[in-house]
């Protein structure tokens, strides 16, 4: 027998569109160079075209057909016995120039809208982190071969953060202190993890420009396609090829569609409690004139006068008020 869910399947496809878009090799190079200092220095076409492993790979699980912009360099699931699997949005391996040398990285992206899921976020984005660096063994070194560890990023992208973090971004990393001493370890052998949240909205905030207005009219639901495009073709030089194209236009229609269920389920939850209210108000009057009948037949029956006939009902003081008005236009 199936069992009811609550999954909402536009929620679902917008979710997935977003993901979609957010994978797109571009849009990952600007996210990287916005966000990482391994990339403040370089291009977003040599991190696209030369840092980023590989070719883009379709995911396993298209969002629309013949998409051929994402990146799927490696699995997106990390199982483990203890702990369970983890499903990541978008993970991929990645160089970094350093003293003409490279170091490999390993990034995970998230796209995340409820930013109080019920715990804090930057927590989950550590565990990530402490995820993807123990996965590497037997994967990027086995025995005691530590120094082979990559060093792990996870960036969250938060579509609907919190108003104290409109329009921030924030990189959670590990450092060193010197509690006695003054020695200085190589950073590149503690320097392991990053977790950098990026918060998006508000277009009248002072900070709303560069990648947080890149990525908020990209995902926001409060754009047109035509408005989406003419800013990020204009602004940023962001290439709107045909499947962009389909995959932005459907993301615009699955927000009215999701906003529109939003805006019907109000009313009828407007109506309910209307009439909700309706049938709680019909049974107080129904109270009032039942108890008002009572009240006038003891006056007329036994001679009492209206605060005696209360007594004798044992209306409470503060209810006695509303009556007298109608006994006395009875009289």
């Amino acid at each position: 027998m199936p069992t009811e869910t609550n999954v909402n399947p536009q929620k679902t496809k917008y979710d997935a569109i977003c993901k979609s878009l957010l994978a797109k090799k571009y849009t990952l190079a600007r996210i990287m160079q916005s966000c990482m200092s391994e990339y403040k220095n370089c291009s977003i076409e040599d991190i696209a075209e030369k840092y980023i492993e590989g070719e883009p790979e379709i995911g396993k699980i298209k969002v629309l057909p013949d998409n051929d912009a994402l990146i799927d360099g490696m699995s997106n699931e990390d199982t483990s016995i203890d702990e369970g699997t983890v499903v990541y949005d978008i993970r991929f391996k990645a160089l970094a120039p350093k003293n003409d040398e490279y170091i490999n990285l390993i990034i995970n992206v998230e796209a995340q809208a409820d930013f109080n899921p019920g715990y804090p976020l930057i927590m989950r984005g550590i565990y990530y982190c402490s995820r993807m660096l123990s996965a590497q063994y037997n994967r990027e070194f086995n025995k005691s071969h530590y120094e082979k560890l990559k060093k792990v990023v996870s960036i969250w992208v938060c579509t609907e953060p919190t108003q104290k973090r409109v329009c921030t971004i924030n990189k959670y990393n590990l450092t060193e202190n010197n509690i006695i001493g003054s020695i200085k370890e190589n950073p590149a052998h503690y320097d392991l993890i990053s977790v950098i949240m990026v918060c998006l909205g508000n277009p009248n905030n002072e900070d709303y420009n560069g990648i947080l207005k890149y990525l908020d009219v990209l995902l926001s639901k409060n754009y047109t396609r035509q408005a989406k495009q003419q800013i990020l073709e204009n602004e940023f030089g962001y290439n709107f090829d045909i499947e962009t194209e389909k995959e932005v236009n459907e993301m615009c229609n699955l927000a009215q569609a999701i906003e529109d269920k939003a805006i019907a389920k109000g009313i009828d939850i407007g109506k309910q409690q209307g009439i909700d209210i309706g049938k709680q108000q019909g049974i107080k009057q129904g109270k009032f004139e039942t108890t008002l009948a009572n009240i006038q037949s003891l006056i007329t029956t036994l001679s009492l006068t209206a605060e005696k006939a209360m007594d004798a009902l044992n209306i409470p003081q503060e209810e006695r008020a509303q009556y007298l008005p109608k006994l006395q236009h009875l009289n």
